[in-house]
Formats: C-alpha cells, sequence, structure tokens
C-alpha cells in the first residue's frame, strides 16, 4: 500500500484504439496526447471491471506511477511517457510490469522539488502470461447446441473485419439473435459485460458489445463477443465447463448483423494476439472453420 501522505492526482482515463487495434488509456493531462491515433472514447464498462489502474501519486518531493493488477490473470502493464519535466525520466521513455493477479507494483519513483512535476503519460493492458503456450488438450466444442449447424461468415484468412493482432484468427458465426452460445473450453471467468444493447457498423461502438471472456488453464483466454443484451449467466470468478451454457447470441458493438465473434488470446508481449483454434469434428477430430462453410457441433 502507497505511505498515508500521498495523494493520487486527478485524473481523467480515456480509451483509444491504437494503429494495431489495442485498447490504451491516457491521462490526458494538460497537452498530452496518445502516442499513436485513434478516437477518444470513453472508458468501458468492461475495462474498468478488470480493475487493473496505472495511477500518479504526489508526496513531498517525490512522484510516482503505481500499477495495480485487480484481474483475476496475469497481465502486462506498458506506459509510455508522452511529456516530463522529471530529470530522471524522459519522454519517450516505457516502463512495463507484468504483474500477478492482486499484485501492485511500483513503476516509477522520482525525485523533485515542489511544485509537482509535469508528467504525462499513456498506458495498456494486456491480458494473460506472456509465458502461456496455446495447449489445448482436445479440439475446441464449436460453442452452440450439440447437433446444431451454422454457417461460418468469417474465418482466417479472410480479414473484413479482422484486421488487428487480436482477430487474425477469430471466427464469426451467424447465429440468429437469442442462440444459445456454450463453452468451447473449460476455464475460468475474468471478464464479462453484460449492459450494451446498440449494434450497428458504426466505429463509436467498437467497446460496446457485450462479452464473455474465459481464462484457460494454458493462460490463453477465449472471447465471446456481441452478445444479447442482459443474457450472460455466468459470473466473473466463475469455473464454467466445457459445453457449460454462458449466454445468448446477439448483435451487439461493431456489428452488421447477428453473429458470435469467437477468437482465443494469448499475451505476446505487446499485445493480445490470437491464435488458430480448431474444432471437434465427428470423433473429436480436430478441423479448421472455413468461411462460408458450415459448421456444427459435436
Amino acid at each position: 500500500m502507497l505511505l498515508s501522505s500521498a495523494a493520487a492526482l486527478a485524473q481523467t482515463a480515456v480509451k483509444y484504439r491504437d494503429v494495431e487495434g489495442h485498447w490504451t488509456f491516457t491521462d490526458r493531462s494538460g497537452s498530452a496526447t496518445p502516442a499513436s491515433p485513434g478516437e477518444p472514447l470513453a472508458l468501458s464498462h468492461e475495462a474498468a471491471s478488470l480493475h487493473i489502474t496505472v495511477q500518479r501519486y504526489e508526496a513531498p518531493g517525490l512522484t510516482r506511477l503505481v500499477a495495480s493488477n485487480g484481474c483475476l490473470c496475469t497481465a502486462t502493464v506498458r506506459a509510455n511517457v508522452a511529456d516530463s519535466s522529471l530529470a530522471e525520466v524522459h519522454p519517450g521513455s516505457v516502463l512495463t510490469a507484468t504483474l500477478e493477479p492482486g499484485e501492485t507494483r511500483t513503476l516509477l519513483e522520482a525525485h523533485h522539488d515542489a511544485p509537482p512535476p509535469a508528467l504525462h503519460y499513456h498506458w495498456s493492458a494486456v491480458l494473460g502470461s506472456p509465458q502461456a503456450q496455446h495447449q489445448p488438450s482436445r479440439p475446441y466444442r464449436a460453442p452452440f447446441a450439440l447437433g446444431a449447424t451454422y454457417t461460418v461468415s468469417q474465418a482466417y484468412p479472410t480479414h473484413v473485419t479482422h484486421g488487428s493482432p487480436d482477430s487474425r484468427y477469430a471466427i464469426d458465426i451467424a447465429m440468429p439473435d437469442g442462440t444459445p452460445v456454450y463453452a468451447a473450453r473449460e476455464g475460468v471467468v475474468i471478464n464479462l459485460r453484460h449492459d450494451a444493447f446498440l449494434g450497428a457498423v458504426d466505429p463509436t461502438l467498437l467497446d460496446q458489445a457485450n462479452m464473455v471472456e474465459i481464462l484457460h488453464s494454458d493462460g490463453t483466454i477465449a472471447c465471446y463477443a456481441h452478445l444479447h443484451w442482459d443474457s450472460i449467466r455466468v459470473r466473473v470468478g466463475q469455473r464454467v465447463a466445457r459445453g457449460e451454457y454462458i449466454a445468448d447470441s446477439g448483435n451487439t458493438g461493431f456489428t452488421s448483423g447477428p453473429h458470435l465473434h469467437f477468437a482465443v488470446w494469448r499475451n505476446s508481449g505487446a499485445g493480445e494476439v490470437a491464435v488458430p483454434v480448431e474444432f471437434a469434428g465427428p470423433g473429436d477430430v480436430g478441423l479448421s472453420a472455413t468461411t462460408g462453410e458450415r459448421l456444427t457441433a459435436y
């Protein structure tokens, strides 16, 4: 815990997508601007629910940046200094730490003369351990009812809307609004959103998709997105089994129609990157999803 005499400076967190598609946060103090272009968006409900923060604290003659990871998974926090009058900290400095669940760590501790110096920064958090290796014990279960069949509307190498690293190997499945969604693999729920109800091809809705994120035993994370409003049946911290009913499909966020967006990520160190997945076919043989083809749950 910080010294009781230290005070956190008031900050307005602003969220935007950088050129690689990753969500980044900035204090936007003074003349600070994000280092990468993107449209500023309000800090979203799902980001707040992760409880990952980077905050500035001031004590007499001392400035600290402190990262806290209240998420249920390991996370890498990266703070980029945009502007600084501190002699020990130069603009362009990058402060990085990988934090275990519940861990708090000081990223920066710099001495100075009063008054408090100029220090503007932006930060991002990447979920999962950088050492994670995608090693499922068996092919993934298609995330809908056994015996049901739906069309794959987008899968690798098609990149109509899957241009960012975290969606490169994502699979979009055309499913009617309200279709039950089942866990493709067992794990622990680490993040979710349930209160969004708008969906359209509109960039301002990029962070408005209802979703569930599930941490796997190998450190990778599955994302089930565009879910129906108020349909999520699991809670953060809950362990779910393969094939467990977790939510209903929907049409929320940046979307042109009802579908389920399914992706599995790992922490590359610099960001979350999608990994290829195979779904179980007859006899539990692994099959790759292909754009335009029908996928059946076995």
